[in-house]
């Protein structure tokens, strides 16, 4: 297999390749090489280079040129010549709706969300369904991006180009139901004053979302079996059977299996929905992608509100790292916008809703690591010991940034360290030390 990195210079793949699994070797040997003790720093400075430029290249194949790969397999298939392409050449032989779709993936599949391995895995599912027309049953807690994924799906299946639509079943009254989904004829009931295409006939060779599913009534639950079935639909009010090819993907909050025990959901509908299955994990089983999510969001948020973005104090920031999120992702993001509309240069725990907003008694355990409560709910011995050693690890690192004026150069030199283990370091908890440097200058200045 034949990729091109920037330059158009083609780079030789092994294939089929785990990327997930090849980026975690890389984290390893970085790990290792960064305590070997045969090797003089020099040697360790450079090996720790290749591995992250390495990862670097891996990371960027696994997001970026795959998908290209696809498009320019379909293509080729469709009858196109130019197979030796570089992928930016293919990316703008794509139509306009698919770079869109390109772009949007992006959010997901360039790194945002981080390494947590679950979501690795779902990532994975999801992308070696997408160009399938096999029907896909998201589920995760509220929040948590299942729309966003589906619309992923969309983006790498053979229907990018076409219609998307995305149907709220718990937002549509039971009476309106059928006739919101197939349509309906002029006069089948009081209201219907012309006829109508319903939500499947919409999307008609692309794909339909249905979100909530678990709160579609049993009477809904049938006529979709028989849409999942046999692919035709009735409008309400007609006998004419309509054919439809519309690729369905279905979210859901809920347990449906258990609803399907219950007699809640139809056993049946459920397993042909769940052909392919993907789980979002919650945004509190994904911590360490907080900083990545925080340092997103503030950007995208002064992009909005044309303001730099907005910097957080110290306390404020390991409240983010370490508040439950409720509505995870979503919740996440209406929080920084906030923040960035409500603060002026720096944010602080004030500016938090006062429903979230840290009491004044546990304020100073905010502002000194916030970890006694991991270790409180820790479930083992090893897990008390991680949390304990992050917390000291983080209050080190805060002290010494204090004591420097927020200057990674003097404090690796300080700490006898490599810098960029001390910037990794920095990152691993989320601190940034340009807070320090404007707490010393705001000190200087009422000085």
């Amino acid at each position: 297999m034949k990729l091109y990195n920037q330059g158009a210079t083609p780079v030789s793949v092994t294939s089929p390749v785990s990327f997930a699994g090849l980026i975690e070797k890389i984290e390893i040997l970085r790990s290792t090489l960064r305590w070997a003790s045969k090797l003089d720093r020099p040697e360790i400075e450079k090996l720790l280079k290749q591995a992250t430029t390495l990862r670097d290249e891996v990371m960027g194949l696994s997001h970026k040129e795959r998908f290209v790969q696809a498009a320019s397999s379909a293509d080729t298939a469709a009858g196109s010549t130019a197979t030796d392409a570089p992928p930016q050449a293919e990316v703008e032989r794509l139509p306009r709706e698919r770079r869109q779709a390109l772009m949007e993936r992006s959010f997901i599949f360039e790194g945002t969300f981080g390494d947590n391995p679950r979501l690795l895995e779902a990532l994975e599912i999801a992308e070696k369904a997408a160009p399938t027309d096999l029907p896909v049953l998201i589920d995760g807690e509220s929040g948590t991006g299942k729309e966003l994924m589906a619309k992923v799906i969309h983006a790498n299946g053979a229907r990018t180009d076409k219609p998307f639509i995305s149907v709220n079943c718990g937002a549509i009254p039971d009476s309106l139901l059928e006739s919101e989904l197939f349509g309906h004829k002029k006069g089948a009931f009081t209201g219907a004053s012309n006829d109508r295409r319903g939500k499947f006939e919409s999307a008609h060779t692309g794909t339909i979302f249905l979100d909530e599913i678990g709160e579609l009534p049993l009477t809904g639950q049938v006529k979709l079996l028989r849409v999942l079935e046999a692919h035709e639909i009735q409008r309400v009010g007609s006998d004419e059977i309509i054919s439809v090819d519309a690729r369905i993907v279905a979210a859901t909050n809920k347990d449906l299996r258990r609803m399907s025990q219950a007699g809640t959901f139809r056993e049946d509908l459920f397993y042909r929905l769940s052909v392919i299955h993907v789980s979002l994990p919650a945004l509190r089983e994904r911590r360490d992608e907080i900083p990545l999510l925080v340092s997103y969001f503030s950007d995208e948020a002064a992009g909005m509100l044309r303001r730099a973005p907005v910097r957080l104090t110290p306390r404020l920031r390991d409240f983010l790292l370490h508040y439950d999120y409720p509505g995870n992702i979503r919740e996440l993001r209406n929080l920084l916008y906030r923040l960035s509309c409500l603060a002026g240069d720096t944010a602080d725990l004030p500016h938090l809703p006062q429903d979230i907003r840290p009491k004044p008694a546990a304020l100073a355990v905010v502002g000194a690591g916030a970890s006694g409560a991991d270790i409180a709910m820790a479930t083992s011995l090893s897990e008390a010991k991680r949390a304990a050693s992050d917390e000291a690890e983080r209050a080190f690192l805060e002290r010494g940034l204090q004591e420097v004026g927020g200057t990674v150069a003097e404090l690796a030199r300080r700490f006898d360290m490599n810098r960029s283990h001390l910037q990794m370091l920095l990152k691993k908890h989320g601190i940034h030390s340009k807070d320090f440097r404007a707490s010393r200058q705001a000190e200087a200045g009422k000085g």
